[in-house]
């Protein structure tokens, strides 16, 4: 047995009782399936073993940069948390890496000449801040990884580092993005790798984190990947040339590969320091995934690298909302590792309905899926509802306590 395997089974088999214990101490339904393949002490091969719902209850929230006037302010912090954890959320997934930024003290970043400029109101390191408010109340942190290998052209990462990005065929850069043009770092490129690395490894060692989650941007889109140094390397590697059809299956499938091999290399650096620590991934839905962005996530969680997944499904629309997370890959999935469903609570320009949050949520319980916010403050604060209103209905939603149990 690898060590890495031995690491999983020890990891689920802690998982099963702690959640057994949540069936003595909250009497949570015994209804979630471990997969048939690990199973804990005591268990016979092919059993398979019950364990309660809330294994599956992933009820979370991304605090963003547009919290970022609640993230400087730590009575504000103090206050959200425990607003979360009395409406019985049980994770926040805080920003760190957001427009070419690190939002903590970073020694890496302004190594690579990146200065740090997000800073708590009294000049307080803010990932700490939320960590120790989190944790006091109970909610698990997994530090999120916003803009992976994007970066908009005015950044200072960018401009000190215009050999790290990518192009199209045409040589054209930028693309277009929910958070304007940007950039895409080469994630081929060793020096890529290992700026990205460096940066989770200083988190992970730092921190007393429970995860680390990397999202829809820890990718690359399709049609980018015509620099020299990639095509060099594909012929190198193939002996052919590049394809000039970027949607050629072999071409996409090499670099596919190429940007699970990084994940993988993340997911060893978070484990190297910190064991137990949630690999946390937030793709949008397969298709999108890996036809736009070169993102083949079932792939990683084939491969053992995906610890919990959160589909982002923003969807305005209820029958385009349950086809997505009715998805065959979602469904296996859920075979493996807890899974969650991204829902859509507002933009700044577009709040949504609660009605129609209220539905997206039950509709994903009903599945047995998870859920997670974007973003805190069009929770309940940025919203077309009175606060009370908005907090009394997910009140309504999450009832009782589903407590994740950190093993960090």
């Amino acid at each position: 047995m690898t060590s890495q395997l031995k690491h999983k089974l020890k990891h689920r088999i802690l998982l099963f009782w702690a959640a057994l214990l949540a069936v003595v101490m909250l009497g949570e339904p015994a209804i979630a399936l471990l997969p048939p393949s690990v199973v804990p002490w005591g268990a016979e091969p092919g059993e398979i073993t019950p364990i309660p719902e809330s294994f599956q209850k992933i009820r979370g929230v991304w605090l963003t940069t547009n919290d970022m006037n609640i993230l400087r302010d730590s009575s504000r912090v103090q206050s959200a948390m425990a607003e979360l954890s009395q409406l019985n959320f049980n994770t926040v997934y805080p920003v760190v890496w957001n427009s070419g930024y690190a939002l903590y003290p970073s020694v890496i970043a302004q190594r690579a000449g990146i200065p740090y400029i997000h800073r708590g109101a009294a000049g307080q390191d803010i990932l700490a801040d939320v960590i120790n408010q989190a944790h006091h109340q109970g909610l698990l942190v997994i530090p999120w990884f916003e803009f992976g290998l994007m970066a908009p052209p005015s950044s200072e990462l960018a401009l000190a580092h215009p050999e790290w990005l990518t192009q199209r065929q045409d040589g054209s850069q930028t693309s277009g993005s929910a958070a304007g043009e940007v950039m895409w770092l080469n994630p081929f490129k060793p020096e890529v790798q290992q700026f990205i690395t460096s940066l989770v490894a200083e988190i992970a060692a730092r921190y007393d984190i429970d995860g680390i989650q990397f999202d829809d941007h820890t990718a690359l889109p399709s049609d980018f990947g015509y620099d020299p140094y990639t095509r060099s390397l594909y012929q190198q590697e193939t002996e052919q040339p590049v394809p000039s059809n970027p949607r050629d299956p072999a071409w996409m499938r090499w670099r596919a590969d190429k940007i699970t091999d990084f994940v993988a290399q993340l997911n060893q650096t978070v484990k190297q320091y910190r064991p137990q620590a949630i690999f946390s991934v937030s793709p949008n839905p397969y298709d999108t995934a890996y036809n736009s962005f070169l993102q083949d996530w079932v792939g990683w969680i084939n491969r053992g690298l995906v610890d919990e997944l959160l589909v982002q499904v923003y969807r305005w629309d209820m029958n385009s909302f349950t086809d997505q997370i009715l998805r065959p890959e979602i469904q296996m999935a859920q075979t493996q590792i807890p899974v969650g469903i991204g829902i859509l609570t507002g933009l700044r320009h577009r709040p949504m309905p609660m009605s129609m949050i209220q539905s997206q949520v039950l509709r994903s319980t009903a599945q047995g899926l998870g859920v997670a916010f974007f973003y805190y403050e069009s929770l309940w604060y940025d919203a077309p509802e009175p606060v009370a209103e908005r907090q009394a209905r997910f009140q309504d939603l999450f009832s009782v306590p589903a407590p994740r149990f950190s093993l960090r």
